[in-house]
């Protein structure tokens, strides 16, 4: 069969095909058939009330403008662009909050039903098969539930692979018009994305299968993926990110559970490279979003690793993502449907990833209580991670309150006393917790540190959040360990005790931890403390590891990361005190250029490391202080 231009349609009648108080959709993302929507405006005149229906549009949303109030009413399912979020401020468009899984369902079930869709598609190939092209999502649906078909055929549609075709035969009418597809152009970096994206590939292991939704949280995650291997992609979408882990085999979906050795998406949206990309290109295949979002074939993957962002986040864990207060920003998309998918997945990691604050950082987003009218999309017990550029908050199996310390650790510095005292009042957070989280200026931007090590250790300050941790490390210890760190056997480490160890202003003292994580499962391995003595200018400084992991060099590292924080901070002298008998503990120090002294205790030795070459003058200096 050979299709010819003479089959296309010059112009549409409409009237033929549409009634006043119709029902249309209108394709999606970067598939908007502007030259139909044209079309219906100029040669549709005299039909009336027709509700038209879409999701996000990447157009000028010529429908959406107040002199077309009465021949359109809108009803989206996701607030995108500012005409259409003009006419839902105004009222002149309804939002229909829903997730993207059961849109499809709207349409097919008759709740919605349709009458029209009016889609953008390839040019036909020898077969008379048209490609929907970047844009499959909830575009396929409509399209099998809709009365009438009526396409624009664009030559400069790509063709893609998957669940992406219509045959010609099926379109109620065409015509032919060549469109440019929008481009998305890749967000600039900023050092607070960044951070973000950092953090967030640190959630992420070799093997995984990755969602990634819209923004430039998760395009700064994909610079940050670059050294991974043999991962999967099952995303609604993909943008210019994806491309280049494709093409340098970082993404190859070897081991992925579901559509193994295929990347699976629903829409794309990019600049032109992207566009050529995906055209034709057997690697990537498109599906609907009643497909590609279905919770249970999302929990197919195993390692599944869903990354979505959140205008807010309450202490608790709920997360607010399509309106700011009362007033309707964008719409719930994917983001429960991958959720949920994630967090069934074996090893599934949910992430919601925002930065700290908003409006120039005059507001946080980490709030006590949800703003007046925000509607909660995540629920508190889906989300397993929420980061910030001020790191990892881990929230799976965390009762409120440790939620409550977990999420006020990655807010920002500015708002942690205020968020602290607001929870107080609710009684999330007991009284004896008095301090907020400090972060250690030193360590630099990133305050999470994978350590160079056979399984998954993580260096980073101790927190508040860490004080049943800390409890149940100090439990593990042998009495021999505790009497060796301690000089003595505490009886009892209680929650009040245990809660003023990692409440620490790491400005003046400092506490490091040695984490073992793998995903929300986390275990301290080892703790380095050093406490300041400000009139001698000096530190104490001591560690202890726990017993299964002495040997492995987790005590050095502590004991070096240290020694930098103090020399930055200008000390003099470093010392610690220690066991004669210590003999393992000594040589650790020795190591590291601490040198003996005589104590007053025969039982314990001093050792001291001096940061000057004047060790007599600091010696002076030090014995004065002491006479004073």
């Amino acid at each position: 069969m050979q299709i010819v231009k003479s089959q296309f349609s010059n112009k549409i009648d409409w009237h033929s095909l549409l009634n006043s108080g119709n029902r249309v959709f209108i394709g999606s993302n970067a598939a908007v058939p502007n030259a139909l929507i044209d079309s219906l405006i100029e040669d549709g005149k005299g039909l009336n009330d027709i509700e038209v229906t879409h999701i996000s549009t990447l157009s000028d949303d010529k429908w959406a403008l107040p002199e077309y109030a009465s021949r359109f009413k809108i009803n989206t399912f996701f607030i995108h662009g500012k005409l259409i979020r003009k006419a839902v401020e105004e009222g002149r468009a309804d939002y229909t909050p829903c997730f993207l899984s059961e849109v499809s369902g709207l349409f097919s079930d008759d709740i919605l039903p349709l009458d029209a869709a009016l889609i953008m598609v390839s040019s036909p190939d020898e077969l008379g098969f048209c490609s929907l092209g970047v844009s499959v999502d909830v575009v396929m649906s409509a399209a099998r539930a809709a009365k009438h078909i009526i396409a624009q055929v664009n030559p400069l549609m790509p063709r893609t692979c998957g669940h992406s075709f219509l045959h010609i035969s099926e379109f109620s009418a065409c015509i032919e018009h060549q469109q440019i597809l929008p481009e998305v152009a890749v967000p600039e970096a900023t050092k607070i994305i960044d951070r973000i994206g950092q953090y967030v590939a640190m959630l992420v292991e070799d093997g995984a299968t990755l969602q990634l939704g819209i923004g430039k949280i998760p395009n700064a995650v994909t610079r940050y993926l670059q050294h991974h291997k043999n991962l999967g992609v099952h995303s609604e979408m993909i943008s210019d990110g994806v491309v280049d882990l494709i093409k340098n085999g970082i993404v190859n979906n070897r081991y992925k559970t579901f559509h193994p050795g295929k990347t699976v998406v629903s829409f794309c949206f990019g600049t032109q490279k992207l566009y050529d990309f995906v055209d034709m290109n057997p690697h990537v295949e498109f599906y609907p979003s009643s497909y590609v979002n279905k919770p249970a074939n999302i929990a197919k993957n195993d390692n599944m690793v869903a990354i979505n962002s959140a205008l807010e986040v309450d202490l608790s864990g709920q997360v607010v993502s399509d309106s700011i207060g009362d007033h309707f920003y964008s719409g719930i998309g994917g983001q429960v449907d991958f959720v949920t998918g994630a967090s069934k997945s074996k090893n599934g990691k949910p992430i919601i990833a925002l930065p700290s604050t908003a409006r120039n950082g005059e507001v946080s987003r980490i709030v006590a209580t949800l703003s007046e009218g925000s509607g909660v999309v995540t629920s508190r017990g889906n989300v397993h991670y929420v980061v910030t550029e001020f790191g990892i908050a881990s929230l799976q199996g965390k009762s409120v309150r440790e939620r409550a310390l977990e999420l006020i650790r990655v807010a920002h510095p500015q708002f942690r006393d205020e968020l602290l005292a607001q929870i107080r009042k609710k009684y999330w957070v007991p009284d004896y917790q008095k301090n907020t989280p400090t972060d250690i200026p030193e360590l630099g931007d990133m305050q999470l540190l994978r350590l160079d090590m056979s399984e998954k250790f993580y260096l980073r300050p101790l927190n508040p959040s860490d004080e049943r941790r800390l409890q149940e490390f100090f439990y593990s210890h042998t009495k021999e360990t505790i009497n060796m760190r301690y000089n003595y056997t505490p009886g009892q480490m209680t929650r009040e005790k245990s809660c003023d160890l990692v409440s620490v202003d790491q400005s003046k003292d400092v506490a490091l931890t040695i984490v073992r994580q793998e995903g929300s499962k986390v275990r301290i391995e080892a703790v380095g403390r050093y406490y300041l003595i400000p009139q001698k200018n000096s530190c104490e400084v001591a560690f202890v590891t726990r017993e299964t992991n002495q040997g492995q060099g987790m005590a050095k590292r502590l004991l070096q990361t240290m020694i930098d924080i103090a020399k930055k901070r200008g000390l003099k002298t470093m010392f610690a005190l220690v066991k004669s008998n210590n003999k393992a503990m000594i040589s650790v120090f020795e190591q590291f250029g601490f040198v003996r002294s005589l104590h007053s205790d025969f039982q314990e030795m001093e050792l001291t490391k001096y940061f000057t070459t004047d060790k007599e003058s600091i010696q002076t200096e030090t014995a004065q202080g002491e006479s004073k």
